[in-house]
């Protein structure tokens, strides 16, 4: 359930929202893990946020803050300073952002406190324009669990919680056409590792949204940071299913060309009076490596910065996600997926059950477990060798969301 409010002296309608959400893990480490062996397993993490968020309309304009106090805590914290982003991933600072919006409240030798605007942006809109320009978040892409052509802030696949991506600092101009499609015009503001901001940290992209028959389309031209990227990507109807692809070249700075891309597609149907959804995606991940080498720091240069920056996930070239959601009960449903790592031949299995008892509560429990040998992706990627790894160990997790 959601509230807005009017406030008196204001010209326009406020609307005021806000979430609260809480997520806790449990993780059992391997023997030949180095949290184990510096630490203990089980290892047990939690966080808590709770998210205000304010709009304002008058007239064209349209201004929206969110504030979002967060805290985290627990053994992962404690020893590396960080929970497992890729199932919570929550923003935790703005270290590359152009403006820093975020202030330490407290910390301690096992958790940490803060507060932060991940939104902050005023909004101007005609009948077929409209212009934004502050902290927001921007999507794109066809990628249901990967996301080759989304360079700004993209979920990892195992993310648990997307109601919010993380926002960035930037100027976007829109424009409808009257063939229904649009053109995007985007430029996100960030500082380099010294913290100076520079146009070598910064992107611009130009994108082209359009129909032709059946086929809706995207087509990208960018300069992120230092490389040049162009992207193609395609949505289109074959039977009852429904086919995506995206394709993302990229022409490195320091010479050579590489190419990423996914293709997937999904089937909604009703199997024993229940709603039932399926859908495959094959990712090809240009900066990936054939084989993982025995510690981090031989990884490609280009690879190493879009694992660091959260542009990439996944260090390796070919993968094969499968899964689903099967709705046992209106207020109950199941979610599974499957993701294949086509190099090396490891798995990893999340699957998770989720109650809604309204729209303004939900419940969440899964479990997250890697099916791989040790050395391998999805079994312990190599810190030494493979004799010591990180990231083999089974996660059990829950979340708890109320929205008011």
């Amino acid at each position: 359930m959601l509230i807005a409010a009017s406030l008196p002296g204001w010209a326009g309608a406020v609307d005021i929202q806000a979430r609260a959400k809480l997520f806790g893990t449990a993780q059992a480490l391997p023997s030949h893990d180095l949290q184990r062996r510096l630490d203990r397993t089980p290892a047990y993490d939690g966080s808590a946020d709770f998210r205000l968020m304010l709009r304002h309309t008058a007239g064209s304009v349209t201004i929206l803050a969110d504030h979002a106090l967060t805290l985290i805590s627990g053994d992962s914290y404690g020893l590396l300073r960080t929970l497992q982003p890729t199932l919570d991933q929550s923003p935790a600072g703005d270290g590359r952002r152009a403006v820093n919006l975020t202030w330490e409240i407290e910390s301690g030798a096992r958790h940490r406190s803060w507060g932060r605007l991940d939104r902050l942006a005023v909004q101007y809109r005609l009948s077929d324009w409209s212009l934004t320009l502050g902290r927001q978040a921007v999507s794109w892409g066809n990628g249901m669990v990967f996301a080759p052509m989304d360079l700004f802030n993209p979920f990892a696949p195992t993310t648990v919680d997307r109601d919010y991506k993380a926002g960035d600092d930037l100027f976007l101009a829109e424009r409808l056409l009257a063939t229904g499609g649009d053109v995007q015009l985007l430029a996100v503001a960030r500082r380099d590792e010294q913290g100076r901001r520079t146009g070598q940290a910064a992107s611009t992209a130009l994108k082209w949204h359009g129909f032709a028959g059946q086929l809706e389309f995207d087509l990208l031209a960018a300069k992120h940071y230092r490389d040049q990227v162009f992207g193609a990507g395609f949505r289109f109807p074959v039977g009852v299913a429904l086919m995506r692809s995206d394709l993302v070249f990229t022409h490195l700075r320091d010479g050579g060309w590489r190419l990423s891309g996914l293709l997937n597609a999904d089937v909604s149907f009703v199997t024993a009076g229940r709603n039932a959804y399926v859908f495959a995606e094959y990712f090809h991940n240009g900066f990936g490596v054939a084989k993982l080498p025995s510690t981090a720091d031989q990884l490609p240069s280009p690879l190493a910065q879009r694992l660091s920056r959260g542009e990439v996930f996944n260090p390796m070239r070919d993968y094969l996600a499968v899964g689903g959601n099967l709705e046992w009960h209106p207020l109950i449903n199941q979610a599974l997926t499957l993701i294949g790592n086509l190099n090396d031949g490891s798995v990893l299995l999340q699957t998770s059950v989720t109650y809604e008892r309204g729209d303004h509560q939900r419940l969440q429990l899964g479990i997250v477990t890697p099916l791989g040998e040790r050395g391998k992706e999805f079994g312990g990627v190599p810190v030494f060798g493979d004799e010591v790894t990180s990231g083999g160990g089974k996660t059990l997790f829950a979340r708890w969301v109320y929205y008011f």
